[in-house]
């Protein structure tokens, strides 16, 4: 047995400690801490790895106090937080894997290879725990599109995630993009992905077995991806593109290897535990299969497979090397289960053993390079207290005194903004030029969503991804009929003007879409994209957005299994100052379709059938009501070049109730299509579903109390757009009438209008017309908005 050389009395340092101190993001007191809990000093490749695993992006040193108050249980969940993905139980013996993680920072400043091993690792946390990759989608910020270099972020981001995706052959079947100024140079990429259990145990990380072999698999070690945990939890500077080797190269092909290698292996049985090498690599795996298991490892770095000669102990441990594993096995099977990987054209290798201490031993050179407690690295890990402020920051209370009455009031005849914008078809075409309303068609024509013949609903048909759950073992005709639909979804706009508001709204917005399509919510993983915590105002976006959260995910009890957080997306301006982005709480969902004949989509399906809104009703003519407003809205951004006022507040009762009727619906067979009112308000949901569909509508609007700019533009209000076919009528009215018996005023059914068998968006008010255009039209400026910028740079 190898005698540690490290003693009390190591006491002398053999590196510059201020420099060292910067380049692990670590502070004095940092340092302070680590001498007190080694009780001496750790050499320079211990403070590498101290660096990574004390990161933010790693230990949640900043957040995990509040991530605490988030539900995690629940009658499906198999598998919470703290696991490589959460799983749940979607009955009939099949389980669904699923996690949510961001590549930001990379993203920044490589693009192409930033988003490609972001898709890469996400699947890897899916196949890690024994379940075969299904879906992926994708979330994505970028600064707006009249600058030539967000251009080029978003051609490599989507070009990189359609690589991977594409070649590994898992479908990427849906996603969100936004564009605004605060995500120029720091855009944000969150990768989610799918996967359905294939193993009958889960795998799982954490560590057992004294003396057993810890084997590594997959491809080989280098210098690529060098301390990228540390690196994605700093704010991103001029020089950010000095650190371009913090950046990882990813083989899709070799991980589509990996996923066949590593399934057969756990189905075998002869894998004990499993650990993904992502985020900090060696570093990362062995210490939290350590911590987790409550044991300790020893890593032999001199039989690790390298491609690059004379590396370090700290080159290797802070590699972050793609398509790489590490497992625990049982005595006698490893020699198996390495030739089944070299079959596959893959590296195995047994590099170390399992300690009955909690110690992390890395031995290089015959030598131990390094010596540490395995919890000191993944679970005993500082915290960083904050003082949350009282309220909510001055701007923030500026803009929560905006009123509508501060701008001008449109009339019948037209709204006067402007020279070019004198009436309301030019105010329809110009929000359906936005980038973040337009067709996102130009990007998601690159991925392929087909492979694997499982993909049910083509992105951009539907409100929500439904992808078909193919069993393993056909014992019932029930399962040849199931789905699970899925989706990305955050109102960054609202966040950043009221973070709990926002966070709430992002919840039920998610949950809503997934209705739309008719499936049951289940369960919730979360990407906490914000700036820097360190600010008063930062962290107040944080501690509120994380509150709002958990008030949302409890209300529709969808257990949040797991996810990330991505803190420090500050961009460092050449005048010094800080460029925040806006407070990005992505929420990952998860329904279940018991049915997947009965999905529906946003496309109206034939003339003559009628068009309901449920939710609040057009009529509200309070202006105080706050569930429906232009305050946030992308009618307010895009018109009036405002960004401001209280977002409408989330009624989440209605929500609730509005929701279980539309599923119920809709599993009746009653409804011919489902939109949720969102960006845009109800007139843009309208022409998405004309355009979709190429039928035209015929709307007339009673006459209320209301703005015209209200009714027709503003957000809120837990509101569906629904069709109805004539054929259904009686059965319709007949649900409505049982449901507001059981729950009265409570999902506020409105007809509105019919679908046309002309080509024309017409919507009147009172009788007068106010929007007449062609669907042709309309849907020409949507999509070609995304495309047109681009060319034109």
């Amino acid at each position: 047995m190898t005698t540690s050389p490290f003693t009390e009395d190591s006491s002398s340092l053999d590196y510059d400690l201020d420099l060292a101190l910067q380049k692990e993001g670590l502070s004095h007191s940092d340092f302070d801490e680590i001498k007190k809990r080694l009780k001496r000093l750790p050499n320079r490749t211990e403070l590498g790895m101290f660096g990574v695993m004390w990161s933010e992006h790693c230990c949640y040193r900043n957040s995990k106090p509040l991530l605490s108050q988030f539900p995690t249980s629940g009658p499906n969940i198999l598998v919470g937080p703290g696991e490589n993905a959460g799983v749940v139980d979607l009955g009939y013996g099949q389980r669904l894997a699923f996690k949510i993680e961001s590549h930001n920072h990379p993203s920044a400043i490589e693009p192409f290879q930033g988003a490609a091993t972001g898709v890469g690792g996400i699947l890897r946390d899916i196949f890690t725990m024994g379940a075969r990759p299904i879906a992926i989608l994708n979330s994505l910020r970028f600064g707006k599109l009249n600058n030539s270099k967000n251009i080029g972020l978003l051609e490599g981001v989507v070009s990189g995630i359609s690589h991977y995706g594409n070649c590994v052959g898992v479908p990427t079947v849906g996603g969100e993009v936004c564009f605004d100024n605060s995500y120029s140079g720091n855009p944000l990429v969150n990768a989610m992905a799918l996967g359905l259990m294939e193993t009958k145990d889960i795998v799982k990380s954490g560590a057992s077995g004294v003396g057993y072999p810890v084997v590594y698999v997959g491809s080989t070690t280098g210098r690529d991806g060098m301390g990228g945990a540390s690196f994605a939890s700093a704010e991103l500077s001029n020089s950010s593109l000095d650190d371009r080797p913090a950046v990882q190269v990813g083989d899709p092909f070799l991980e589509k290897g990996l996923i066949e290698a590593c399934l057969e292996s756990f189905k075998t049985g002869d894998v004990v535990a499993a650990q993904d090498m992502g985020a900090a690599g060696l570093t990362c795996s062995c210490s939290e299969m350590a911590a987790n298991g409550k044991l300790g490892i020893e890593i032999n770095l001199d039989l690790v497979p390298s491609r690059e000669a004379g590396m370090t102990a700290y080159e290797y441990l802070l590699s972050e090397s793609q398509e790489r594993m590490l497992f625990i096995v049982y005595p006698g099977k490893e020699h198996t289960l390495m030739e089944r990987f070299m079959r596959w054209g893959l590296q195995a290798a047994v590099v170390g053993r399992v300690l009955d201490s909690n110690i992390v031993r890395v031995i290089h050179e015959n030598k131990i390079a390094a010596e540490l407690p395995a919890s000191a690295l993944a679970n005993d890990t500082p915290i960083n207290e904050h003082k949350l402020i009282s309220s909510p920051p001055e701007d923030i209370l500026n803009h929560w005194k905006w009123t509508e009455d501060s701008i001008i009031k449109p009339t019948l005849d037209g709204v006067i903004l402007n020279t070019k914008l004198k009436d309301w078809n030019n105010v329809i075409l110009t929000l359906l030029d936005e980038p973040n309303i337009a067709s996102k068609e130009w990007i998601y024509d690159q991925y392929d969503h087909q492979v694997q013949l499982n993909t049910l609903v083509k992105p951009g048909d539907a409100d929500a991804a439904v992808i078909r759950l193919r069993p393993q073992n056909k014992t019932s005709d029930d399962l040849n009929n199931r789905g699970i639909a899925a989706v990305v979804d955050c109102l960054n706009r609202w966040v950043y003007l009221d973070p709990e508001r926002g966070a709430v709204a992002s919840v039920a917005e998610a949950c809503r879409n997934v209705s739309c399509v008719g499936a049951k919510p289940l369960a919730v993983t979360d990407n906490l994209n914000f700036p820097s915590p360190d600010t008063s105002i930062g962290y107040w976006q944080l501690a509120t957005a994380c509150h709002g959260l958990s008030i949302a995910c409890k209300a529709f009890q969808t257990p949040v299994t797991g996810g990330n957080v991505s803190l420090y997306n500050d961009t460092r301006l050449s005048d010094g100052s800080l460029q925040p982005i806006q407070p990005t709480p992505v929420v990952g969902l998860v329904g279940l379709v018991e049915d997947i004949s009965q999905v529906i989509g946003q496309s109206w399906v034939a003339p003559g059938d009628n068009i309901w809104l449920l939710g609040v009703p057009i009529e509200t003519s309070e202006i105080s009501d706050e569930r429906i407003s232009l305050s946030g809205s992308s009618y307010l951004e895009y018109i009036h070049k405002l960004v401001t006022g209280r977002p409408p507040k989330v009624d989440l009762q209605l929500e609730i109730l509005v929701q279980e009727f539309l599923v119920n619906c809709i599993r009746k067979n009653l409804i011919s299509s489902a939109h949720d009112v969102s960006d845009g308000g109800i007139a843009i949901t309208l022409a998405e579903c004309s355009i979709s569909s190429q039928l035209g509508i015929e709307i007339d609007i009673p006459k209320s109390y209301n703005r015209l700019d209200r009714i027709l533009f503003g957000e809120g209000g837990a509101r569906i757009i629904i069709s109805i076919s004539e054929n259904n009528t009686s059965n319709w009215l007949q649900a409505i009438k049982d449901w507001t018996s059981s729950y009265p005023n409570a999902i506020h059914p409105q007809l509105l209008g019919s679908v046309s068998t002309t080509d024309q968006f017409t919507i009147k008010y009172d009788s007068n017309v106010l929007i007449d255009l062609s669907i042709s039209q309309m849907k020409h400026t949507s999509s070609s908005s995304i495309s047109r910028r681009i060319n034109a740079e």
